[in-house]
């Protein structure tokens, strides 16, 4: 019995020396979760789930469905909604989550100590008036005494794999709204190249029918019907460019089977009466970029780091051995018992490895850290600034094409139709003008999407998630692919 009390005392020893940490804020299924819906909802406004069984994934499949049957034509608000409740990319990095709440649970558990027991003198008569019965619990105490700082940079971790959840979240977003614009862009300018396909082929006839009657030669017939075949091909890389742009949104929402039957609108939305004036751009995005928080909890927990490799620096496996040793001895028909207690300690001698190699990796760590999180700060306010000129000023381009060229390129038709009709001028001339025309529309329809491509890019370049170059938008391209209607 007094072996058996002083094995419990003992087991109760490293507890004593460990704290009174508990990983129970770790330790539930959506550990974490909540911090990443709040964050991204103030950016999108949108819900989003981490899906962890089977009653979960078919309450999101439900909800899927009814957004999409919601709609008839899908907006860009819903799409939005799809791809975070229905992205498995997305619900991969909610598992890598779990992973850093698993491994901030597990540094908040203590270190199972190592019980042995032996004795002598068992099975031989001669030596059995001489038994003795050993114990020993072994502990490595350095862990026990560095507990509170493993926990510290497991708790780091973790809330950076919040952030980093969050980041993937917005990222998502973004992808998803930008897709959207290329892709009903796409298909607005299919409608304009079908239009132009009309005129070029109504002229083709026109000089074909010339053709035969003397009134045009062959080299001039020629000139239209390659003009028809040109655009022919346009059309067609226009169509599946559209089609690929439409996969693209399908990906995104994870989207298969029977709810790939859905619709996009057939032209974006017309530009906005005025833009939003944002001239603190760099504060907000200074105070709420989510990754430049990543990159100060990742400075963070290297400085942790590196003060837990200082603890360690010379020794780097402490252990103590306690224990119990109980006598038995049996002279003149008399037992008689001693036990007494024991205390061993182990540790390696820093002769060859005094640490500092491991202090220079730690060093090194943290200036690697401080570097990268100054550069992300240049880089966040230098995005914010590049990501409103690009709005404002492809804004300027899109009302510059809505207001001037599209307007004075129908007035030139209008013109021509006049002197057309007052055998002014021939209909080779009227045609020339309509094909112009729908040029400059085309043109007018990717300014548009420019614009709300770099309107996309605000949240991203505020809340973080992605932001694109703003050279990546200015660009104002010839008709991307796609077809009409229904799409």
């Amino acid at each position: 019995m007094i072996g058996l009390r002083k094995l419990t005392a003992m087991l109760a020893f490293p507890l004593a020396l460990s704290g009174c940490v508990t990983g129970a804020e770790y330790s539930g299924e959506q550990a974490g979760f909540a911090s990443v819906a709040d964050k991204t909802a103030i950016a999108t406004a949108k819900q989003t789930v981490w899906i962890q069984n089977q009653h979960q994934a078919q309450s999101v499949a439900a909800e899927v469905k009814s957004l999409l049957a919601r709609r008839k034509v899908l907006d860009v608000e819903t799409a939005v909604q799809i791809a975070l409740l229905n992205n498995k990319g997305l619900q991969a990095a909610y598992a890598d989550l779990g992973d850093s709440a698993a491994d901030a649970w597990q540094s908040t558990t203590l270190i199972n100590p190592t019980v042995s027991i032996g004795t002598t003198g068992m099975g031989t008569p001669e030596l059995e008036a001489f038994k003795t019965i050993e114990g020993m619990i072994a502990t490595n105490i350095l862990a026990l005494v560095t507990r509170n700082r493993d926990v510290a940079i497991a708790d780091t971790r973790f809330r950076q794999a919040q952030l980093t959840a969050a980041v993937k979240t917005l990222e998502v977003a973004a992808d998803m709204r930008r897709a959207w614009i290329g892709a009903v862009a796409a298909w607005e300018n299919v409608g304009q190249l079908q239009r132009a396909q009309a005129t070029a082929d109504a002229a083709s006839e026109l000089a074909e029918k010339l053709g035969e009657t003397g009134a045009m030669t062959k080299g001039g017939q020629a000139r239209e019907h390659v003009f028809v075949a040109e655009l022919a091909g346009e059309t067609a890389k226009a169509r599946l460019s559209a089609r690929l742009a439409k996969e693209e949104l399908t990906r995104l929402m994870g989207l298969w089977g029977s709810d790939l039957d859905y619709q996009i609108p057939n032209s974006l939305p017309p530009l906005p009466k005025s833009v939003v004036k944002r001239d603190t751009i760099e504060a907000e995005a200074l105070r709420s970029r989510i990754d430049l928080q990543v990159a100060k909890l990742e400075l963070e927990a290297t400085a942790k780091s590196y003060g837990l490799t200082e603890a360690t620096r010379y020794v780097t496996d402490l252990e103590i051995l306690t224990g119990f040793e109980t006598e038995r001895e049996i002279e003149d028909d008399e037992k008689t018992t001693r036990t007494t207690g024991q205390i061993e300690l182990e540790f390696a001698i820093p002769i060859f490895d005094t640490g500092k190699a491991r202090m220079r990796k730690a060093e090194v760590a943290y200036m690697r850290a401080a570097n990268l999180l100054a550069e992300k700060a240049v880089n966040v306010r230098s995005e914010a600034r590049s990501a409103y000129e690009a709005y404002r000023s492809n804004y300027d381009i899109a009302r510059h094409y809505r207001n001037n060229v599209v307007p004075l390129r129908t007035k030139v038709e209008e013109e021509s139709l006049l002197t057309y009709n007052g055998m002014i001028s021939n209909t080779f001339e009227l045609l020339a003008d309509t094909r112009d025309k729908i040029n400059s529309i085309l043109l007018s329809v990717n300014a548009k999407r420019d614009f709300w491509l770099a309107e996309a890019n605000l949240a991203p370049a505020i809340y973080g998630g992605g932001a694109t170059s703003a050279s990546e938008e200015t660009d104002v391209a010839a008709a991307s692919g796609g077809g009409s209607g229904g799409h």
